[in-house]
């Protein structure tokens, strides 16, 4: 099919589109035709930026995971755990608000996509004197904190959505009743300790310790 001379939209103005058009109706639903049809224009216009619906997804998943995450306002420091648990919030917060988007992630947002974020959190992992070879442990443990735990929020059914757990009969489970009943975090704020949690344990860790100490 040959591509117009011009293009008549943007890359991402049709990566917003292709988002409203999931949000709205599913990611079934989703295909270049119906594409084109809401922005107006005829499918040859997308090919100036699309070479199919794959890449397509890919740039619906680097928008969702990347672009659209806000960047917390933290100097480098001593304190650098609560960067990343405010990352990590603002990751989910994303994700979230494109529920139906969500499962896009798993086969559309390869590491080599985002190697410039991964790039920059290393470098403040540096700058706030974190030793270099935690680095990896911290950014891989991280993102797989993150997306499977939003991936598999996404995924439950709306009326769930506020509750870690579902209702429950005390009688037939009272162990996990009365863990529920004790809990007093959100679903939000459980996900931030997971972070920080996680973060902490390798401060903790000897390799940490040792390091620090040999600084």
């Amino acid at each position: 099919m040959a591509r117009p001379s011009k293009p008549l939209i943007s890359k991402e103005s049709a990566v917003k589109a292709s988002i409203e058009i999931i949000d709205a109706e599913g990611i079934e639903a989703f295909s270049l035709p119906k594409l084109a049809a809401h922005m107006g224009v005829r499918a040859p216009s997308l090919y100036h930026h699309f070479a199919d619906k794959n890449e397509i997804m890919t740039a619906i998943a680097r928008y969702i995971a990347g672009k659209s995450v806000t960047r917390p306002r933290r100097a480098p420091g001593p304190d650098w755990p609560e960067y990343f648990v405010s990352l990590a919030v603002n990751f989910r917060q994303s994700v979230l608000r494109h529920r139906n988007a969500a499962i896009v992630l798993i086969q559309h947002l390869p590491r080599e996509t985002l190697i410039g974020s991964f790039e920059d959190a290393a470098k403040f992992l540096s700058d706030s004197g974190v030793p270099s070879h935690l680095h990896v442990q911290i950014l891989d443990g991280i993102e797989t904190l993150c997306i499977g735990a939003v991936l598999a929020e996404a995924a439950r059914n709306p009326r769930a959505r506020k509750r870690v757990f579902p209702p429950l009969d005390p009688d037939k489970h009272p162990h996990l009743a009365r863990a529920v009943e004790a809990n007093d975090l959100s679903v939000n704020e459980l996900f931030a300790q997971r972070i920080r949690t996680f973060l902490n344990g390798i401060i903790n860790s000897d390799s940490y310790r040792r390091a620090e100490a040999s600084a």
